[in-house]
């Protein structure tokens, strides 16, 4: 009787230390929320947001099925061009003053090979949600040299941002865009476990 009891409880302990989550929180110092556009067809002109806010839920230490969630201060955009981002943040672009905050919930990460992953969640920018699809790419878990685990990953996808009414909008003579309608995400994201 006491074998079987001890059975059951080292049993239900291996469950619940395989399925404990673990926590990581973004280190903001290391991590960049980068993006890209076209500009008038022939250049490329990338951003960023400067203040964002995010955490990782996993199963133990495996970023299969993990749980992504952030925001983002929409305000906080830059382009290293004063006049362009006051005009990103106006009611052509984001409308940062009626709608401060982007957020990404993740409703599925699952691993396609070795060290990359899939990553599907809902992007709301200006009250629009939509699904989304991102390719990431896991570089590593390591330890820093004060004892912090930390994991690095880099994302990248794209989105029009016409689903986002982010509409402005102007063509050249020739018919193109003066910024395209495509956005590209090139995020670097490193976490730190919590303890």
């Amino acid at each position: 009787m006491h074998t079987t009891a001890l059975f059951l409880f080292l049993t239900l302990g291996l469950v619940f230390s395989s399925s404990a989550q673990t926590t990581w929180t973004f280190d903001k110092a290391h991590t960049t929320i980068g993006f890209e556009v076209t500009h008038l067809v022939i250049t490329t002109v990338d951003g960023k947001f400067k203040s964002f806010e995010g955490n990782v839920t996993t199963k133990g230490d495996s970023f299969e099925d993990a749980k992504v969630d952030f925001t983002v201060d929409v305000a906080s955009i830059t382009t290293d061009n004063d006049k362009r981002d006051t005009h990103l943040r106006s009611d052509d672009f984001f409308n940062a003053e009626k709608y401060p905050k982007m957020t990404f919930k993740s409703v599925s990460m699952k691993n396609v090979s070795g060290k990359k992953y899939k990553l599907v969640g809902d992007l709301t920018i200006r009250d629009k949600t939509r699904r989304v699809e991102l390719d990431a790419v896991l570089n590593g878990t390591v330890k820093d040299p004060w004892g912090n685990t930390k994991a690095g990953f880099r994302l990248t996808g794209e989105i029009n941002r016409f689903d986002y009414d982010l509409k402005w909008n102007t063509l050249m003579e020739a018919g193109g865009a003066v910024v395209s309608k495509d956005v590209q995400f090139n995020i670097n994201v490193q976490l730190q476990k919590k303890s």
